[in-house]
C-alpha cells in the first residue's frame, strides 16, 4: 500500500508518466514551451540540485508512516518552489543591478589600470632585470660565496649513546 502511494505521489509531483509530445495538435510555440531554457549552460551551480532524498534520507532500519513521508516531500518540495519564488522576486533584481555595477568597475579597472600597469612593468623589466642582476653580482655573490668557504670545513657528525 505504501509503496503505490509514493508512487502515486511521485507520478503527481514530475508528471514523468504524461508525455504532452504524443498530443495531435502541438503548435511551435507549444514545442518551445516543452524545453525550459538552460539557465546554468556552464554548470556553475550543479552542487544545488538537492531533492528531498538527498536531505532527509531515513535509514532502512528507521522509516516514518509513509502518510508523513509524501506530506513532508510535498511540504519541502512546495516550500523550496515558493520561498525561492518570494526571495528572487524580493533580491533579484537589486542584487543584479549590484552585480552588473561591481562588474563594470572590475572591468574597468582593469581594462584602463591593470593592463596598462603590466605593460608598463613589462616594458621597463629588461632594464630592471639588468640592474638587479648586477647588484645581486657585487653584493649577494660574494657574501654567499665567503660563507660558504666558511662553512664548507665545518664537519658535522652524530652519535648515538
Amino acid at each position: 500500500m505504501g509503496l503505490e502511494e509514493k508512487a502515486d505521489t511521485k507520478i503527481f509531483m514530475d508528471e514523468e508518466g504524461y508525455d504532452r509530445r504524443d498530443s495531435p495538435a502541438l503548435s511551435d510555440l507549444d514545442k518551445n514551451l516543452e524545453k525550459p531554457p538552460n539557465r546554468d549552460p556552464h554548470g556553475l551551480n550543479t552542487h544545488l540540485k538537492l531533492g528531498f532524498e538527498d536531505v532527509i534520507a531515513e535509514p532502512a532500519s528507521t522509516h516514518s508512516f509513509d502518510k508523513v513521508w509524501i506530506c513532508s516531500h510535498a511540504l519541502f518540495e512546495l516550500s523550496k518552489y515558493l520561498v525561492y519564488k518570494l526571495l528572487t522576486l524580493v533580491l533579484a533584481i537589486p542584487l543584479a543591478l549590484v552585480a552588473g555595477i561591481l562588474f563594470a568597475v572590475l572591468s574597468c579597472l582593469h581594462i584602463w589600470v591593470m593592463v596598462p600597469f603590466i605593460r608598463s612593468v613589462l616594458m621597463v623589466l629588461p632594464s630592471i632585470q639588468a640592474v638587479w642582476k648586477s647588484l645581486t653580482e657585487v653584493f649577494v655573490a660574494p657574501l654567499c660565496r665567503s660563507m660558504g668557504r666558511c662553512f664548507s670545513a665545518v664537519d658535522i657528525r652524530l652519535e648515538h649513546e
